[in-house]
């Protein structure tokens, strides 16, 4: 893609990254889905998903409706939320642990596409793009939403799971090592 010369051209590049950004999430969500314990979290994050499928279409038709070429470069800075939401899955194989590293890291991709939602919203109010402006408004809304709701789930529910299966565990190992006690009696 060429540098860009105008403003109009650094809004394209802002919606082609946004763009390439949930075509990303889009596919990485299936395999996240696999590895969700929390159903709660699993239904969010296919809400997300579903979410992302809309937006896709949404920025298609504004590329259509700005004469726009389809091409779209991917988005480094998305990719490498992405790299580390996978590295994850292969590293943490436990549930109770990898359901909070995983909240955490889609809402990291929500703060990047927060920042451009409202990035593109201001190019576009600045170069009088309405349909622009009404799309990045609508999903600056939508995307708090989503990261408030997450926020509450992981604090309300996925979190705590980690400290009651800590809890259990130092429990049963605190009972081994009273009978092992009892035992030298």
């Amino acid at each position: 893609m060429p540098a860009p010369k105008t403003a109009q051209d650094i809004l394209v590049t802002e919606l082609k990254e946004i763009h390439s950004a949930e075509r990303q999430l889009s596919r990485a969500v299936p395999k996240l889905s696999r590895k969700i314990g929390n159903e709660t979290f699993k239904q969010k994050l296919n809400e997300r998903r579903e979410h992302g499928a809309s937006v896709i279409e949404e920025l298609d038709s504004i590329f259509d409706e700005m004469g726009v070429t389809k091409s779209r470069p991917k988005n480094v800075a998305a990719e490498g939320l992405i790299e580390d939401m996978n590295e994850h899955l292969e590293e943490i194989d436990d549930e109770r642990l990898l359901d909070p590293v995983l909240v955490g890291a889609i809402q990291k991709l929500q703060h990047y596409c927060i920042a451009a939602w409202g990035t593109t919203a201001s190019l576009g109010r600045l170069l009088e793009q309405q349909p622009v402006v009404q799309l990045m408004e609508r999903l600056l809304e939508e995307g708090k939403r989503m990261d408030e709701e997450l926020t509450q789930l992981a604090e309300s529910e996925i979190n705590p799971r980690m400290l009651e299966e800590d809890e259990n565990e130092s429990e049963e190992l605190e009972g081994e090592g009273k009978s092992k006690g009892k035992r030298k009696k």
